[in-house]
């Protein structure tokens, strides 16, 4: 397994959560990188305090503001890290930010569907077409042909819970619209590394665990995976990614998730 080694990363949903637990990992790092870029919808806002304290701290550390949903917001995302990085591209794209309603099927609606789909499935679409000038340029700067994160990579916060094979924890919660909208970001995924393999960028989507955070944390049971643990194992299969990974669906540990 080699070490990760990454010029720029941009998570979205980053002000808490796995986001933020990332960003936090992304600063701790041996090397860290040169660029670390936090998006979320309301940077100033009191959501976002941990965030902003790491800032004052981190130089390397930018918060960039992002709704996922909005092509403008999107677009001037892009702009803002492209003026920071100057000449260099963006190495590793995150697509973290998510939403989830605890719906049942009986009780899963229009608007629920639609929001949920715009902001886990469509999100991570604009953000791969937005970014990827960037992402072809960091490919085009390294040395090596062969796909890593170290090269270009886009990374899809999937779940298991999106899997047609093994729908996970269907008793505990049945959530319709946030499974679609996973299963869905799965095709996204597959549909990325064939699209832009030829470009030099990774694709692959990634199950965190049940983690504990406000979104898993929602229901009558505590999730069994802590941030930190889900964090640094996803770090490591990130380190370890290589060409024959790409158009994948791994879990934290690295382990292949059923389609």
């Amino acid at each position: 397994m080699g070490e990760l080694r990454i010029h720029s990363v941009l998570v979205t949903g980053a002000n808490r959560g796995i986001g933020l637990g990332l960003v936090q990992h992304f600063l701790g790092m041996t090397n860290p990188p040169k660029w670390v870029f936090a998006a979320c919808r309301d940077p100033k806002g009191q959501r976002a305090q941990e965030l902003q304290n790491l800032a004052s701290k981190h130089p390397n550390l930018v918060i960039i503001p992002l709704e996922v949903t909005d092509t403008t917001s999107i677009k001037a995302a892009a702009a803002r890290v492209g003026e920071h990085l100057g000449g260099s591209g963006l190495t590793l794209l995150i697509n973290n930010a998510g939403i989830a309603k605890l719906k049942s099927l009986d009780n899963e609606t229009l608007e629920d569907m639609t929001q949920v789909y715009t902001t886990n499935t469509v999100g991570p679409l604009l953000l791969g077409q937005a970014f990827l000038p960037l992402l072809k340029k960091a490919a085009q700067g390294t040395p090596s042909s062969a796909l890593s994160c170290s090269k270009a990579a886009i990374i899809n916060m999937s779940s298991s819970g999106g899997s047609i094979e093994d729908p996970y924890l269907w008793n505990y919660g049945q959530a319709v619209s946030y499974r679609c909208s996973k299963a869905a970001l799965n095709m996204l995924t597959k549909c990325q590394s064939l699209g832009y393999r030829q470009h030099g960028v990774l694709c692959v989507a990634l199950h965190p665990g049940w983690v504990q955070t406000d979104m898993g944390g929602a229901g009558s049971q505590k999730p069994p995976v802590t941030v930190e643990e889900s964090v640094g194992g996803m770090l490591k299969v990130l380190s370890s990614l290589s060409e024959k990974e790409t158009g994948t669906f791994l879990d934290w540990k690295g382990k292949v998730v059923p389609w």
